[in-house]
């Protein structure tokens, strides 16, 4: 699958910020790739970047509009599909995250097919999956989990990525969400991998590596949460991490969509080694990643420090503290860990 920059982002009428996490998060890791944004009446979202129409964007070389949109169950809005004809029309190739293969709109078939244009269905994979099989595999390997859904587990590891690299540490950030395909090029997009061989899937996402190696595996969803434990489990299973950080937002009270109360962090961490001592006995945190935008900046502080003090694991928020102390965590605990 070959998406082609520049891309137009299209927000559609969504209602908030995380019904548009997909856009944000490839502007905010890929901005040199996003030429503009395009919004129906009521959204409410804005990524920062110029408003353009269809076909502004295509004048000025748009290749590729991106629904960047996440909504409940991955389904395509009736409001969403003249904009995507015109996209098509214009001479764009169309690329979506959502659980809805483009082609079975027929008019967006017809579309594509009469203009010639590509429709890029980013969950939806060619590759066959075995089952996993949950033998340790070489190489080292962190995933994050989460309290909830939409709590910072992307962010985390490719900010992890990136200082890793810096420090001329060996590490590949592994992708498992349609977000993450988007940004890295390369992954699956594991809630729409059939149940059974979700963990297979994973096994092949992060294959056996190179003594030393970190594979840093995006989390998704949470084993707390009714509506994505399952997909969280398989992943787990799957990933067979060495460690992994454990991804917070401090002001919620109930898990998204749902209305079950958000489990603890201590709870989350509990859990987690119970269950991934299955593929991994070895299993062990190694941090706390907090996304602490709804808070002042020494209220986040005060906050991160009385969470360190409590679990005894280094604690920050990626984007506005950077992850060097769980970096530092990761080389003093595994000491294997090589250079690129």
């Amino acid at each position: 699958m070959q998406i082609n920059p520049p891309y137009l982002m299209f927000l559609g009428d969504v209602p908030d910020k995380l019904a548009a996490k997909t856009a944000y998060g490839i502007v905010d890791w890929r901005r040199d790739w996003c030429l503009g944004q395009v919004r129906l009446p009521g959204c409410k979202a804005d990524l920062g970047i110029p408003d353009m129409s269809v076909k502004d964007a295509a004048a000025k070389g748009a290749k590729t509009l991106v629904v960047g949109i996440v909504n409940a169950g991955g389904v395509l809005n009736e409001a969403w599909i003249p904009t995507i004809i015109e996209a098509l029309e214009s001479g764009m190739d169309v690329a979506s995250g959502l659980h809805i293969r483009l082609g079975t709109d027929e008019r967006i078939a017809t579309a594509a097919q009469k203009h010639g244009r590509a429709l890029h269905d980013v969950r939806m994979s060619d590759q066959r999956f075995a089952t996993g099989k949950g033998t340790k595999r070489p190489g080292l390997r962190l995933l994050t989990v989460g309290t909830d859904c939409s709590v910072g587990k992307k962010y985390t590891v490719l900010a992890m990525e990136k200082a890793m690299r810096d420090r001329g540490l060996d590490a590949d950030f592994r992708a498992t969400g349609q977000t993450g395909v988007f940004i890295s090029g390369r992954g699956v997009a594991i809630d729409a991998v059939v149940a059974d061989f979700i963990s297979g899937a994973v096994e092949w996402i992060s294959p056996a590596g190179s003594p030393g190696h970190w594979d840093l595996v995006e989390g998704q969803g949470s084993l707390f949460h009714p509506s994505f434990s399952g997909v969280t489990m398989g992943l787990l299973h799957g990933a067979q991490p060495d460690a992994f950080v454990v991804c917070h937002e401090p002001t919620r009270t109930t898990m998204r969509g749902v209305q079950h109360p958000l489990p603890t962090i201590q709870e989350v961490i509990d859990l987690t080694i119970q269950c991934g001592k299955l593929t991994n006995p070895a299993i062990k945190p190694v941090g706390i990643s907090v996304n602490t935008q709804a808070l002042g900046e020494e209220e986040a502080k005060t906050y991160l420090a009385g969470l360190e003090k409590e679990h005894g694991l280094p604690a920050t928020d990626p984007i506005r503290f950077g992850v060097e102390g769980i970096v530092d965590r990761v080389l003093a605990d595994f000491p294997a860990t090589k250079t690129a």
